[in-house]
């Protein structure tokens, strides 16, 4: 198997335990409770981000794309310049293109992790939280959140969730692993509930001619 884009690993890095808030800031959870509302409101979501990720041994990387994500179905598409991961909620298919191969695997769907289909929502378990000071970026004012999951013996230390004072959207998120590295999810143009093409979330083999089909299931 191919090694996968730091944005794929990325997503798979952080798991969590179900337990539900407890010992938690009052203003931290009013806020978060605003962001989930606006999210809920959203049967699709189409949204450009970016990736930075910062190594521990002073390495760097960075990608970009765009995520397609219809909730009320778990599919979802992410597509980057190297890399389309998309899903019809039973299937995934990890497009490589430079690689020219495709890995077909079961879709996960687990509310355990932050993958695809909760990335708008996935502070909602987990974790404890607590409202941090504002910072500003490009004259945007951003509350700031720090989220410690509940399972010490996870392999991230704390996840720095940004929100945009104006909107209530999160502007970026960043994940602490225990290794030292640091990797920041940053939202471009959020779009909520736009109609988003059914052959988005399926995958065309004759659109891949030349490419290694690997079979993962």
């Amino acid at each position: 198997m191919k090694k996968q884009l730091w944005f794929i690993l990325g997503f798979l890095l952080v798991t969590f335990s179900q337990n539900s808030y407890a010992q938690n800031d009052a203003a931290a959870k009013a806020l978060l409770a605003k962001v989930s509302q606006k999210y809920n409101g959203y049967k699709t979501i189409q949204a450009n981000f970016s990736l930075d990720v910062k190594q521990a041994n002073g390495g760097a990387h960075s990608d970009a794309g765009t995520i397609y994500l219809d909730k009320g179905s778990n599919r979802y598409q992410v597509n980057t310049k190297n890399q389309t991961l998309i899903s019809d909620a039973k299937t995934q298919w990890n497009i490589m293109k430079a690689e020219k191969e495709v890995e077909v695997s079961e879709a996960s769907n687990s509310t355990n992790e932050i993958n695809p289909t909760n990335i708008f929502s996935f502070y909602n378990t987990g974790f404890r939280y607590k409202l941090a000071n504002t910072e500003k970026v490009k004259g945007t004012a951003l509350s700031v959140i720090e989220l410690t999951p509940v399972d010490g013996k996870k392999n991230y230390s704390k996840i720095k969730l940004r929100i945009n004072k104006t909107n209530n959207l999160i502007y970026d998120t960043t994940i602490f692993d225990k290794s030292g590295n640091r990797y920041t999810y940053t939202l471009g143009s959020q779009e909520g509930n736009k109609t988003l093409a059914a052959n988005l979330f399926t995958f065309n083999k004759t659109d891949y001619k030349g490419f290694d089909i690997v079979d993962l299931r």
